[in-house]
């Protein structure tokens, strides 16, 4: 069965501080496009949501426009910027770098599902 949706009217959209989510749901894939502002960081942005101390989300994600930086919880530390395709997995932080806004899209299913959802 072809599924086709339009980013123009996300199925939901999540707020959070400094940032949010708009996503759009089809058989066999969650697709998410998250904006976060300057100053946006996981863990003071999204962590009180979550209730846990750091991400436990995995991402398959491009970023489209501004920076980011991304901490694991093993201390390792990645920059990734506009045209860059990454894979994250569970247990990290990440923050805006500088004053651009972020745009990422996520193509894991896992962050449109339960990303900034309380439990």
């Amino acid at each position: 069965m072809f599924e086709a949706k339009t980013l123009d009217k996300p199925d939901e959209r999540r707020d959070f501080p400094r940032g949010h989510l708009e996503a759009v749901h089809l058989t066999g894939l969650d697709f998410a496009v998250a904006t976060f502002e300057p100053g946006w960081r996981w863990s003071e942005s999204v962590a009180p949501i979550a209730g846990t101390d750091s991400c436990q989300i995995h991402h398959n994600g491009y970023i489209v426009q501004g920076r980011m930086c991304i901490r694991m919880d093993d201390g390792g530390e990645h920059e990734v910027g506009p045209g860059d395709v990454f894979v994250c997995p569970p247990g990290h932080d990440a923050w805006v770098v500088g004053d651009d806004q972020v745009v990422a899209y996520d193509f894991a299913g896992a962050m449109a599902q339960q990303y900034a959802k309380a439990d």
